[in-house]
């Protein structure tokens, strides 16, 4: 058929004002370097908004919304979640790093005492006779003997080599026959202090020792930090594969600054915490390089000491959004129930008399604290037992009410210093909660706890104590007290945390205290928006709102629909970093239907 020559013209006018219009479109779509859509998109904003796309320039949020985004912003990378779920990134508030030395085992992947014997044997072929063995994280709840590592168990598989594995946790270790002779340590050996040796029935060292591990560690040749920092930089990179995003590191020091501002020239560093470990030193030469790459972490440092503290010329906030300084802590009240001897008001179930010990003298237990909160530090001691909790907030009180210009030495405001109980795990009375609320002293909890230490829960605690071991709903709703989650290494995989937050379910099944259990978005906002609260950080991180810094996960299920086993086996999918995708899982099969 014919067509006019009135009729191209008019197609032709059409087309090109189509084109011209498509143009204009495109020019008014606002440039970002991400966009993430066709998906859930967990705000954790106060209102715990439900979006499903969400745009993102440089390091932080442009904006969050519908699929509208699409036509109001482009990108050169767009992702399609594919119905999958994209939330804050974790952010863990107690953690030690744990990166394998030369000399370790993974002893922390054993099954059975077998497995560790086939472990030690081999490592103790590849070193040769005399070297020390190490290695952390066993647990007897894993070993397919469900009992406890012995010094037999250790001699017969390494004779020749002096061992030494850490239980997961680091409140009690496992040595043999080797270990104990270089420490010198036998039947005559009387008990540490804050400490004990098992012993079997004839008084002979069994191969536990509880708390005081350093009798015998400090014999453990440091493998140095040249030998550890790749090491490190490994372990800090497995984080973000657990979707950590965020954590405070628990065990940090500031042994290795110079002599006269924090330091100290002593060479007899334990092992556990010493000259290996990333410091607050090393950890700022790591992250000047390889901020990017990496966890942000906020860093506790152990208290060194009054003279040294004041020495040193900073305090808590002091750093960058990659790396800062957090709390004074973990600094140990009392021991822990992977002992265990934390310390209690009442007896542990079946062993009369014992309730575990403290640390500290009262006056001692205030020195340090009064040390640190006269030179602008937050506090985070490490208090597990209601025992230790009572001393601990009884010390925090009369610091936060008697000394002076508390607030001008932290530059906070005097209800916003943010101290903290670290554990917080045996529920203490109501008067020291209640003077918890008046002083606004907060909680860093492991819910994570309950799943993973229910068998020692249900061994030491009674009916009462092991219903509200690690308590939320009592502390948050009766009390009003601010509470953010953390893992404590045990395990470190924040989803077994949220899993045992919602259900209050020990690996037996048990459901111990329902009424302590809390809703699935709260649980989300303990892990995210609640760790960045407790470093002063709320504004730039924990929620996917404008403004902030783009740290969030892709989780291949609903956390707030599925059943909750899935937190059990789950994994994260993706991981950014302001914005920068830093972690990536094979993810094969079919795309998951978009939320309605």
């Amino acid at each position: 058929m014919a067509v006019s020559r009135f009729g191209r013209g008019m197609w032709g006018g059409l087309i090109a004002a189509a084109l011209v219009l498509s143009a204009d479109q495109v020019w008014a779509k606002e440039a970002v370097d991400l966009i993430l859509h066709h998906g859930q998109v967990i705000t954790v904003d106060r209102a715990f908004t439900l979006k499903t796309a969400m745009a993102v320039k440089g390091d932080r949020v442009v904006a969050v919304g519908g699929e509208e985004l699409l036509e109001a912003y482009s990108a050169p990378k767009v992702v399609d979640l594919g119905g999958r779920t994209l939330m804050p990134g974790f952010i863990d508030t107690h953690l030690h790093p744990k990166p394998m030395s030369p000399n370790d085992i993974a002893v922390q992947d054993a099954k059975s005492i077998a497995e560790v014997q086939a472990m030690l044997r081999a490592k103790a072929k590849e070193l040769g006779p005399g070297k020390w063995i190490t290695g952390y994280g066993w647990q007897e709840s894993n070993f397919a003997e469900k009992r406890n590592l012995s010094r037999a168990d250790l001699d017969a598989a390494a004779p020749n080599n002096p061992v030494a594995l850490l239980r997961a946790g680091s409140h009690s270790a496992a040595y043999n026959s080797t270990a104990f002779k270089i420490a010198k340590v036998d039947k005559s050996t009387p008990e540490p202090a804050t400490g004990l040796i098992e012993r079997d029935a004839n008084g002979e060292p069994s191969g536990i020792v509880r708390e005081r591990m350093d009798i015998v560690s400090k014999f453990i040749p440091d493998p140095g930090w040249e030998a550890m920092r790749g090491p490190t930089i490994a372990w800090l990179k497995s984080m973000l594969a657990l979707g950590i995003t965020s954590f405070h590191d628990a065990s940090g020091t500031i042994d290795d600054e110079p002599v006269g501002r924090g330091g100290t020239d002593s060479k007899d560093l334990d092992p556990l915490w010493g000259g290996s470990n990333m410091t607050w030193k090393r950890a700022r030469e790591i992250y000047a390089t390889m901020g990017n790459e990496l966890p942000r972490i906020t860093m506790y440092i152990i208290h060194p000491g009054a003279e040294r503290l004041k020495a040193f010329p900073s305090h808590t906030g002091y750093g960058d959004n990659h790396l800062r300084l957090g709390a004074i802590g973990e600094n140990a009240v009392d021991g822990g129930f992977t002992g265990p001897t934390a310390w209690l008001l009442a007896d542990y179930k079946g062993q009369p008399g014992f309730r575990g010990k403290g640390r500290f003298t009262d006056a001692e237990l205030q020195g340090l604290v009064d040390s640190a909160a006269k030179l602008g530090w937050q506090m985070g001691l490490h208090c597990i037992g209601d025992a230790a909790i009572v001393q601990t907030v009884r010390a925090y009180h009369t610091a936060l009410t008697t000394i002076p210009d508390v607030e001008k030495a932290s530059g906070h405001g005097p209800d916003d210093q943010r101290w903290f109980t670290d554990h917080f795990t045996i529920m203490p009375p109501e008067a020291t909660m209640a003077t918890m609320a008046q002083d606004h002293v907060m909680i860093a909890q492991q819910p994570n706890f309950l799943y993973n230490l229910e068998d020692r829960y249900m061994q030491v605690l009674d009916d009462e104590r092991l219903a509200h071991n690690n308590a939320i709903t009592t502390p948050v709703s009766k009390f009003g007290l601010f509470m953010a989650f953390s893992s404590d290494n045990l395990p470190i995989g924040p989803l077994t945390g949220l899993y045992a937050a919602v259900t209050r379910r020990g690996p037996s099944g048990a459901v111990h205290g329902a009424e302590e259990a809390v809703s699935r978005a709260a649980a989300i906002r303990m892990y995210t928006a609640n760790g960045a609260y407790l470093s002063w950080e709320e504004n730039e991180k924990g929620t996917l709102e404008p403004g902030k810094l783009a740290d969030m996960i892709v989780l291949p299920f609903d956390p707030l629909t599925a059943p909750m086993e899935t937190f059990l086996s789950g994994k994260v999918d993706m991981t950014f970093l302001g914005g920068k995708l830093v972690f990536q899982r094979p993810v094969s099969g079919k795309k998951v239907a978009p939320p309605k």
